[in-house]
């Protein structure tokens, strides 16, 4: 298949024009870049979460209430997701997918560089956390909508054959986001501890301001997907007030394939991206400077997963991929602590790269385009918002904070999160048991898939 056959294979009339070619490789890299923003400022978040944020604005504490207390106001965020998508959702199945991908961008943006300009407890007092807790909410009500706008408005621009391929680049931008939250940590790290303390931690939050610059520069010339476009023309989406209700009434079925589906790999992801780096500084006395190093190998390794899942969805369909990646991390979780516990730090690392290879990238890639096939074209956008980001509470969200508990209930040992990791998995996995194939089903139709 040539790209010159997008626009015909991506489910409406066209002549495959340069242009039409031009906006699949624009709203691929406008999907990229600004999940790639979404991805550091949580990530950046996360670590300041893990190595200091329970000194900076939970200091009167004991040191295991303070990193409960710091992923607290960490899950704040994910509780803010599912309310972004419910409120975006509404203007993304009205309006489309590049309005909310560019009002969800400076949301995020903004947020995140709000974070850098806050008091610490020592200046503020309780207001500190208190407006902590309202930009992490602030993140993640734009992050609500934003992976759902780019993967949607990706698979319906993408040609059928290689709808994984493009829609996986959104997950290739998490990666790169969590790769570079990394370096910015790695080289604020080498600050002094007081300079750190002080004003370093603060030029991490500050730098988001790069990245969101460079996601509007592109996002701004993007066209609509070839599919809403059709669809709107026909008045078959776009006029609809209650997007929301109708896949709520008529799409129950995939929206809670899409929650379960979720739910475990998204815990997983987060866990090995955040709760594994406190539990290595407070239980095997890790350097914490290793922590970002780590992340850094494990997202570039992450970068290629997503993108290969996604190509291997279109070849050897989206369901049996799905099937492999949840297997594997349900039988993963005790030989992962096994190796870990030995204190090796090749061994940890290995472990942390096969958590972003499978959990943190390799699972998204796939889900990229599965989602979106899942769902008819009149509420698509609603059904995976929804779907992923209600699911991102109760896995992402509270998953480092049940596992940061469950370490402090049972004295440090790592056999409850264990066993956490492998239940919550087990719900992925049997859910994708009883999920259908979707591989190059055809996103104008307004039935889902059954």
């Amino acid at each position: 298949m040539t790209e010159n056959s997008v626009v015909q294979n991506a489910g409406r009339p066209g002549t495959g024009t340069p242009s039409e070619v031009k906006n699949v490789r624009r709203a691929a890299w406008a999907g990229l870049i600004g999940t790639a923003l979404e991805q550091y400022d949580f990530v950046i978040y996360g670590t300041a979460s893990a190595i200091i944020f329970n000194t900076i604005f939970f200091p009167n504490v004991d040191p295991a209430i303070g990193i409960l207390a710091a992923f607290g106001a960490y899950a704040v965020g994910f509780g803010a997701r599912p309310l972004g998508g419910l409120f975006f959702s509404k203007y993304g199945d009205r309006l489309g997918r590049k309005w909310v991908l560019v009002a969800t961008l400076f949301l995020m943006g903004i947020a995140t560089f709000a974070i850098g300009l806050l008091p610490t407890y020592e200046q503020a007092g309780l207001w500190a956390p208190a407006l902590l807790v309202a930009c992490r909410f602030l993140q993640g009500f734009g992050a609500g909508a934003e992976q759902a706008g780019g993967v949607v408005l990706i698979a319906e621009t993408a040609p059928k054959g290689q709808r994984g391929k493009y829609a996986s680049l959104v997950f290739v931008g998490a990666a790169a986001g969590t790769a570079l939250g990394a370096v910015v940590w790695i080289l604020v790290q080498m600050m002094p501890k007081e300079a750190l303390e002080s004003y370093g931690w603060r030029l991490v939050f500050f730098s988001s301001i790069f990245v969101t610059i460079a996601a509007y520069v592109i996002r701004r010339k993007l066209k609509e997907s070839p599919v809403f476009q059709e669809l709107q023309e026909e008045g078959g989406i776009g006029k609809r007030d209650t997007p929301v209700a109708d896949v709520i009434k008529n799409g129950r079925t995939n929206l809670f394939r899409v929650f379960f589906m979720n739910v475990g790999a998204n815990a997983h992801s987060y866990l090995f991206q955040v709760f594994l780096g406190s539990y290595l500084i407070s239980q095997l006395k890790i350097d914490a400077t290793f922590i970002p190093k780590v992340l850094l190998v494990g997202a570039l390794f992450a970068c290629v997963s997503a993108f290969v899942f996604g190509n291997l969805s279109d070849r050897f369909g989206r369901r049996s991929m799905y099937l492999v990646v949840t297997t594997f991390l349900f039988i993963f979780p005790i030989p992962a602590f096994l190796l870990i516990n030995t204190g090796n730090l090749f061994l940890i690392s290995l472990v942390i790269v096969l958590g972003f290879i499978f959990a943190a990238q390799g699972s998204v890639g796939v889900q990229a385009a599965y989602f979106p096939e899942l769902f008819g074209a009149r509420y698509r956008y609603a059904g995976v918002a929804l779907g992923r980001e209600f699911s991102s509470v109760f896995g992402g969200g509270i998953a480092p904070l049940i596992c940061s508990a469950l370490v402090t209930a049972f004295s440090g040992s790592w056999i409850p999160v264990a066993i956490y990791m492998m239940a919550i998995m087990g719900i992925s996995l049997f859910t994708t048991i009883k999920s259908p194939e979707t591989v190059d089903r055809d996103l104008l139709l307004e039935e889902d898939a059954k």
